[in-house]
Parts: C-alpha cells; structure tokens; sequence
C-alpha cells in the first residue's frame, strides 16, 4: 500500500511564490503520511504567461529547491516545470526525492480547442517510471490522458499507478471529459490514475488569463476498474488516498485487456 497526496493549488505566474506554496503544500501532505506528494501541472508558473523566460533545467535552482524539500520530508514529489529547450520550453514533470531527481517531458502536445501548445513547447518521447518501495509509478501530463497507448506502456512497464499532474482546459463539456479520461485510462490499463488539477482559479478570486488552460479543479483518483476512487471540487484543496497495487493485478487478470490487446503489439 502507497499513501499519495494530490495538492489541488492554483499556481501564480512567479516560480519564487509558488515554491513557498509547494514547501506549505509538500508539509501538509507529509503530516498527513503521504509518502508521495503530487501537484499540477504548470506548478512552477501558471499558463498565459511567457514560459521561456523563466524556464530552468532539472539540475537549476528551482528544481533543487523542490529537491531539498523532498529530503526534509522524506517524500517523493512530483510538480509540472518548465525546461530549456532552444527556442521554445519542455512541459516537464519533475520527480524529486527518495533517491530520485529528473523529468518527464510531456510527450503529447495541446494543440487542440484553439490553443497551441506546440508555438512554445517542445514534445518529449520517452516514458518514465519511478519506483516507491515495491509500487512502480507511471508518468503522466495532461492531454496525455487522450492516449491510450501511453498509459498502456506505462502499465507494460510495470507500472501500477500513474500520477496525472494537469492543467485542464475550461470549457463546455471538458470536466465530463477529464473524469470520462481519467477513469477510461485507469480501466483500458489496469491502473490506478491520479490525476492532480490546477483548482479553478475562480474558486479562489485569482484572475488570469481566460484563453489560457489554468486549470478546473475536480482532481480525481480512479482505480484500476475504473470507478472514481476520490475526487474533490473546484477549490484548492488536499486529497489523501492509499494506492493499492493488488488491484492493479486483480483488474488485469479480470479484463484482460492488456494480455488480449491484437494491433500495436508484436506477438510470436
């Protein structure tokens, strides 16, 4: 069993104030006997500002700051960054603590309902695991959660969770999506997902900019049936939930889906 925290925040444009909230948020979670502290996408800076200006590599100060308050805690966390890359930034997850510090860039880009995420962010390629004792965790961001086979390799790789930091898009019909997503994922992978939100910024009076995808709340954690786990409202907040991997073998061996997957796969 693996106790995870999902700190539902919503992130300001400056890297500097938004440690201060990791450091509030990572204390929090660790009181609480979280082993593993999740926050979204975008935690170091909020969209609809210039990302490239305040982009630093995994081995920078920001990301050795979260580093360090990890090793205070003795905790795994995870927190969306941005990464140079040229021109443009990587939409990087970093994984911190316990022995761990590198970076998930997010592989699948957000060109899509009118925003281009690919203008300034460059895709990565390759998937990432983390191990937390004897649970391997999958990683995960955003608009991944709209491709299967993502999660599906991730799950083929031994993963029995995956963590979703994410920054959705508001919008007709996109919390019904993000749910609809998270719990489809869980299912057609034999997982758990734990999908970590920007709260609503308007659930706390912040504004920002309205084309940008800051975030809807409803962090939502499904099982590996499928079935909503725990979610939370629009609001910041703290979801605390214990991850069991047992599970995860229990709903592969009954649906059987990974074993009777026939395109994408090469068998013998």
């Amino acid at each position: 069993m693996l106790r995870a925290a999902l700190c539902q925040l919503t992130s300001s444009a400056d890297p500097a104030e938004n440690l201060e909230l990791i450091r509030e948020w990572v204390a929090k979670a660790a009181g609480a006997g979280a082993r593993v502290v999740v926050f979204p996408e975008a935690a170091m800076a909020r969209f609809g500002v210039r990302l490239a200006p305040l982009a630093e590599p995994v081995d920078g100060p920001w990301a050795r700051a979260v580093g360090e308050i990890a090793q205070e805690h003795d905790v795994l966390v995870l927190a969306g960054m941005f990464t140079p890359d040229g021109e443009r930034v990587r939409n990087t997850l970093l994984a911190t603590g316990l022995g761990e510090h590198r970076g998930y860039d997010k592989i699948h880009l957000y060109d899509a309902f009118g925003f281009r995420e690919s203008d300034t962010v460059a895709g990565g390629s390759d998937i990432v695991t983390v191990d937390v004792g004897d649970v391997r965790l999958g990683l995960a961001t955003c608009y991944d959660v709209r491709f299967p086979e993502l999660f599906q390799a991730l799950a083929d790789a031994g993963a029995s969770a995956v963590l979703l930091p994410a920054s959705w898009g508001a919008g007709r019909g996109k919390r019904e999506q993000w749910e609809l997503l998270v719990r489809a994922r869980a299912l057609d992978s034999g997982t758990w997902v734990l999908g970590c939100g920007q709260a609503d910024p308007a659930a706390s009076g912040v504004e920002v900019n309205p084309k940008a995808p800051t975030g809807i709340g409803y962090s939502t954690v499904a099982d590996p049936f499928g079935q909503v786990h725990a979610q939370l409202g629009a609001a910041p907040d703290l979801l605390v939930v214990d991850v069991d991997p047992a599970v995860a073998e229990k709903s592969r061996d009954s649906t059987a889906v990974l074993a009777n997957r026939r395109l994408g796969t090469s068998r013998s």
